[in-house]
């Protein structure tokens, strides 16, 4: 597992401005998908009387599925388009309500996450892999879990060897000028979904699967393969490394969904340790 930071110079995948584009072609049914992938991970059915922090809250669509579903919401994220995504979210959505406080801050922040308490439901859904420290965005995120609560997350699949061959894209997408980065985004779009292409175009509709995917969570196929291909910083983690990494706190596993050794996330909901009495 990598346990070095991955230096501040290194320059960034703009997260937020990927952001932006995807809250325009954001419909109410990816609304209503993004409420049924937080309660399936949960294993609820509501979030009534519950705190929710979304940890790099992104676009703000899931923050959005816990307010709709019941809870106090607090979403924060470390890039301001991020933040500012959120905030028109909201603004369109759910205009002038105060169970939904949007911020900026970093969970590599200390100072910042000791002022932001405890959470019934702490959520953190593809980020923690692109702070530059994943371990220690782990280590921190878990403190915001109050006793008997509970961490839902998702991390990069490690593929050892194809992992490192994307560590090389991602930081050669964030190198190169803007304007050349189709060069990038081209072969991997045909590396990606050419497969599916091929056999969509065999069945008479080649586009059927772009068109209408998801991700199972309310997602964008754009804006999924821009996010893959420049998402830097990039760490990884192998299913177990997470396990036993959050066992050794006390906490329990209640839900996992792997990729099957595939590219991907693995998908976590851990339990937190009761009160110490």
């Amino acid at each position: 597992m990598s346990t070095e930071p991955i230096p501040e110079s290194e320059p960034r995948f703009e997260f937020g401005s990927n952001w932006r584009r995807f809250l325009e072609r954001l419909t109410p049914d990816r609304i209503v998908q993004a409420e049924e992938s937080v309660r399936r991970i949960l294993g609820v059915a509501s979030l009534e009387g519950c705190r929710f922090i979304d940890v790099g809250s992104g676009s703000g669509l899931f923050s959005l599925a816990a307010r709709r579903l019941g809870a106090e919401v607090v979403s924060f994220d470390f890039d301001p388009d991020s933040v500012a995504c959120a905030m028109e979210l909201r603004r369109r959505q759910m205009p002038g309500d105060a169970r939904w406080r949007i911020e900026k801050g970093s969970i590599l922040d200390a100072e910042y996450l000791s002022r932001l308490g405890t959470y019934d439901v702490v959520y953190s859904w593809g980020v923690l892999h692109h702070t530059g420290a994943l371990w220690r965005a782990l280590e921190n995120v878990a403190r915001l879990v109050r006793p008997d609560g509970t961490l839902a997350l998702s991390i990069y699949n490690d593929q050892g060897r194809q992992s490192r061959w994307w560590t090389r894209i991602k930081r050669a997408y964030n190198r190169i000028p803007p304007w050349t980065r189709w060069l990038l985004l081209i072969p991997s779009f045909g590396l990606l979904w050419g497969p599916t292409i091929l056999r969509d175009t065999i069945r008479g509709n080649p586009l059927k699967s772009w068109r209408g995917y998801t991700g199972g969570r309310g997602m964008s196929a754009w804006t999924d393969l821009v996010d893959w291909v420049g998402g830097w910083p990039f760490e990884v983690a192998k299913p177990e490394q997470v396990f036993e990494f959050f066992r050794a706190r006390g906490f329990t596993l209640v839900y996992l969904s792997t990729c099957g050794g595939g590219l991907g996330c693995n998908e976590f909901a851990f339990r937190a340790p009761p009160a110490v009495q």
